[in-house]
């Protein structure tokens, strides 16, 4: 039902005043190999590069053991989108590294670049480069600099453009000249000394940048317009910012998402791997992920329930001709795994889920009076990704969508939408997200049904987010051909922002699939169908979450909510018991022994347990436990009986103890 990426990166839904015409070689099939879908599903697609809060902070987690105390912290950080000055002095830096490259490795062909969501990048053919490199290239980007050499525009016919590049030997430029289909080709010159092919914009001249407020940042491999067959380039990325403030917060925001990589978390908590044995892209829980993941599907699933949905499973497997009358054979292959031959029948494993709950539908006749219908699975979908684009838990190849469709009629549209909502919301605050950014995309040029559904779908959904209070940006345009959709971005404790809920109208797979109900008047209509996840990818969902708590879990969601430590083994016979009877009350605990008590507690705080209890000689003697919380520090000696209800009030209410 979702397309899937990884979603690490800050996407601000206002449309930037400076929309400046750029080339194809900028964006567009070389920031990401992520597909456009071209059949109903659900959108989540983002760019690889790191967030930066451009809202209030860069550091609110409610859990966090960072130190810092800078004023970067509370530094507002501008954006591409909000200062164009920025966006020029990132455009400007691009071409000075190339120029410095260069200069100092002439050989060295040049490709691609952009300004990105934190910098600027450029691709190179050239031999690899290391972090020495960088250093070198830096310190001749500063010469550049300062120099104060001015940036020249100059507007050239296509001809001229390609005499200019077979005399310069650049042959990845002829390609890119091939692909502009402008007929007047604009150049941008760095004094006299160097060009490329660009539409701009760019700073008046190199002194414009603040060499401070730049800084190399990594290099990277990447292959020519994202195709493995093709060679593979040197990237190297930069981030370049207004001042040195900026810079140094930017750098602080950097150093805490590195400390928050659910990566290196999910490895020192034991939560998740990826094995190589098994393929790139392919997750394995380990107990305690998987007990975090038990925990949030029986959450989901009861919620579900008492809102009126109808929980489902469905198989990892179809016939091929179902995805045929789906038109993801159509439009979504390159992103579907090679089909099995079975029987003499094709068989493919599913890249979505909603084609499954509509042969669900079609399995009984239907009345106006059984409507809406909600059907929702936590269904498990498999995507190809380049191995390249693979990701942590952010991108994948197998991972499980926490899936709903809801078939209504015309006149429920608004209410069913406003259900929606309601239930995101609930469900997006017991994990602790409370700030949103949500966008409301509009018909697109291209689209199937008619005006009138058009109008009444686009009024739903905004008749539903004006009852709920929620503001919203409208995407003009944006919508998917086959319907209006809500996006629902949650932020962070860094103030990133991620999309997972998504809120779709779909005029196309009922009539591709021809589902039909029968109305008061005992003709056949077609219903309403519409696409929503909250959640989107667990996978991801797990990702986002152990980055957001630094994978400080709260008491609720924690595998492991106490651990109980013996002052020596001659208390362990009664840490047991105690274990024993906090299992009975489904608090989830473990026992650890065999070493001196301060290195066990050590490693209770390495493995962020929220909850110690102390066990010595006075403990057992008056059946009692000392308990210490990661959050709460020293709460004293206490009952076994009054911790377990402590336990238990605290999960209830979503509190730490």
């Amino acid at each position: 039902m979702a397309t899937f990426a990884v979603a690490t990166t800050y996407s601000p839904s206002s449309v930037s005043p400076l929309k400046p015409r750029r080339f194809g070689f900028h964006f567009a099939s070389f920031l990401s190999s992520t597909p456009k879908l071209k059949c109903p599903s659900i959108t989540t697609t983002t760019t690889t590069t790191l967030a930066v809060a451009t809202h209030p902070t860069v550091s609110v987690n409610p859990n966090s053991d960072s130190n810092s105390n800078s004023n970067s912290n509370h530094l507002v950080l501008p954006s591409n989108e909000s200062s164009e000055r920025l966006l020029r002095v990132r455009h400007t830096c691009a071409h000075v590294m190339a120029m410095a490259v260069q200069k100092l490795y002439p050989d060295a062909k040049v490709t691609i670049g952009p300004w990105i969501e934190n910098g600027f990048y450029y691709d190179f053919d050239m031999e690899p480069l290391t972090d020495k490199d960088l250093k070198r290239i830096k310190k001749e980007m500063d010469r550049i600099i300062g120099r104060n050499l001015p940036l020249l525009r100059e507007e050239v016919s296509r001809d001229e453009a390609h005499k200019r590049i077979l005399a310069l030997n650049e042959p990845y430029k002829l390609e890119i000249l091939e692909s502009i289909k402008e007929d007047a080709i604009t150049i941008y010159h760095i004094g006299d000394e160097w060009w490329d092919l660009c539409a701009g914009p760019h700073v008046e001249s190199t002194g414009n940048i603040n060499k401070k407020a730049v800084e190399l940042e990594s290099i990277a491999g990447a292959y020519w317009r994202g195709d493995e067959r093709k060679p593979m380039l040197q990237r190297i990325y930069g981030t370049a910012w207004e001042n040195e403030e900026q810079l140094k917060a930017y750098l602080h925001f950097k150093e805490e998402a590195k400390r928050r990589d659910h990566r290196r978390i999910g490895q020192d908590l034991d939560l998740f791997s990826i094995q190589d044995d098994a393929g790139g892209g392919l997750v394995f829980w380990h107990p305690k992920g998987a007990l975090v993941r038990h925990i949030i599907e029986d959450f989901w699933k009861n919620i579900h329930l008492k809102s009126g949905y109808d929980l489902l499973y469905t198989p990892h497997v179809a016939k091929a001709d179902l995805w045929k009358i789906s038109g993801h054979l159509d439009f979504y292959k390159e992103n579907m795994y090679d089909q099995m031959n079975i029987e003499d029948e094709l068989y493919q494993l599913r890249p979505m889920n909603c084609p499954y709950h509509i042969l669900v539908y079609k399995s009984k006749l239907h009345s106006y009076r059984d409507f809406p219908i909600r059907v929702a699975e936590l269904g498990t979908v498999y995507r190809y990704e380049l191995s390249g684009s693979l990701h942590g838990l952010f991108r994948v190849r197998g991972f499980t969508q926490d899936d709903a469709h809801i078939f209504c009629l015309d006149d429920q549209i608004k209410d069913e939408i406003r259900g929606v909502l309601d239930l995101t919301e609930q469900i997006l605050l017991q994990f602790g997200f409370d700030k949103y950014e949500v966008n409301l995309s509009t018909r697109p040029e291209k689209s199937v049904g008619n005006d009138d559904i058009w109008e009444k779908a686009t009024s739903a959904l905004e008749d539903a987010l004006d009852d709920k209070g929620w503001s919203y940006q409208i995407d003009d345009g944006g919508g998917a051909f086959y319907g209006p959709k809500i996006d629902i971005k949650i932020e962070d404790a860094l103030g990133r922002k991620w999309q997972c809920s998504t809120i779709q109208v779909d005029f196309n797979l009922p009539q591709r699939f021809d589902i039909t109900y029968v109305d008061s008047n005992t003709e056949k209509r077609r219903p309403i169908m519409i696409h929503r996840a909250v959640l989107g990818s667990m996978e991801r969902f797990f990702g986002v979450l152990i980055e957001h708590y630094a994978g400080d879990f709260p008491l609720w969601l924690s595998p492991i909510q106490a651990r109980v430590l013996p002052v020596t083994d001659a208390q362990l016979e009664y840490c047991n018991g105690v274990a024993n009877k906090l299992k009975m009350y489904g608090i989830r605990v473990e026992v650890c022994h065999g070493e001196r008590l301060p290195k066990l507690i050590r490693n209770a705080e390495k493995q962020k347990i929220p909850l110690m209890a102390v066990v010595g000689s006075k403990e057992v003697e008056t059946e009692t436990v000392t308990v210490r919380s990661r959050f709460g520090g020293e709460l004293g000696t206490m009952s076994v009986d009054d911790f377990i209800n402590r336990i238990k009030l605290a999960s209830e209410n979503l509190t730490s103890l």
